[in-house]
C-alpha cells in the first residue's frame, strides 16, 4: 500500500513522547499501522528519548518513596477479570479489517451500529467526547461533499476505506490528513465507493454555512 500524506513532524514528536490526547493518539496509531515511514520516524524518536532521559541528570528520592510505591500497589484493588470475550464489530466494520489499537476500540463498543448524521452521512462514536476532544468512525456516501469548514483546535483523520479529495490532494486508504487552525477545506468523497475515516478533532469545527452553524450544536462537531 502507498501512503503519500503524513503527520506533520511535531505531531509525531508529541505522539512519540505521549503528549497527544487519546482521540489524536489513536488516529496516528492507526496510520502506523499501514506507514513503515512513520513508525520508524516514531521509533528513532523514542530512542532519542530514551538516551536523553538516561543521560539527564538524576534527582534525589525519599528514602521512603520505595516503600510507599511498594504499599499502594498491595493496597490497590485488583482488577476485575473478564467474564466474556470483547464482542465482535458489526459484519460490516468487520470487512474493513480495522487494524489494532483500532479494532481494539471498536471491539469495546460490542456491535456498534451506524448513526445518521446527515443524508449520506453516518458516524458511529468511538471515543466519547471530553471538552470537544472525541474520535469518530465517518462514513461518508458516494459523491457527497462536506461543508466548507476551519478548525478550532487540531483535527487528525485517517482514511479506512475508499478516498476523498479537497484542497490539499486525494486521500486513500492509510493516508492522514493533519489540520491546525489556518486550514479550511471542504472534502468530497469518492463517487464510486464514498468513503470511511476515523477522525479526532479537538475543538468544534468553524462552518461557513449559516445552516451548518445552526444545526451544529446538534450534530456534536
Amino acid at each position: 500500500m502507498s501512503v503519500n500524506h503524513h503527520p506533520s513532524e511535531p505531531t509525531l514528536l508529541s505522539y512519540a513522547s505521549g503528549q497527544l490526547s487519546e482521540s489524536l493518539s489513536l488516529v496516528v496509531a492507526t496510520h502506523l499501522a499501514w506507514c513503515d515511514v512513520c513508525r520508524d520516524a516514531v521509533d528513532a524518536a523514542e530512542t532519542l528519548g530514551g538516551v536523553l532521559l538516561s543521560q539527564s541528570e538524576t534527582g534525589e528520592c525519599s528514602g521512603e518513596l520505595l516503600t510507599r510505591t511498594l504499599r499502594a500497589l498491595e493496597t490497590r484493588p485488583a482488577a476485575a477479570l473478564p467474564t466474556q470475550m470483547t464482542p465482535s464489530p458489526s459484519p460490516a466494520l468487520a470487512r474493513l479489517k480495522l487494524p489494532q489499537p483500532l479494532r481494539g476500540y471498536v471491539g469495546e463498543l460490542g456491535a456498534p451500529r451506524w448513526r445518521r448524521l446527515a443524508p449520506g452521512i453516518s458516524y458511529i462514536q468511538v471515543i466519547p467526547n471530553y471538552g470537544h476532544d472525541m474520535a469518530r468512525l465517518l462514513r461518508v456516501g458516494p459523491g457527497i461533499k462536506l461543508p466548507r469548514h476551519g478548525h478550532t483546535g487540531t483535527e487528525l483523520a485517517v482514511v479506512l476505506s475508499g478516498s476523498y479529495d479537497d484542497e490539499i490532494g486525494r486521500f486513500e486508504p492509510g493516508d492522514l490528513a493533519d489540520h491546525d487552525e489556518n486550514v479550511t477545506h471542504r472534502p468530497c468523497s469518492n463517487a464510486r465507493e464514498g468513503c470511511i475515516c476515523l477522525i479526532a478533532t479537538e475543538g468544534p469545527l468553524r462552518f461557513e454555512s449559516l445552516v451548518a452553524r445552526i444545526v451544529q450544536p446538534y450534530i456534536g462537531f
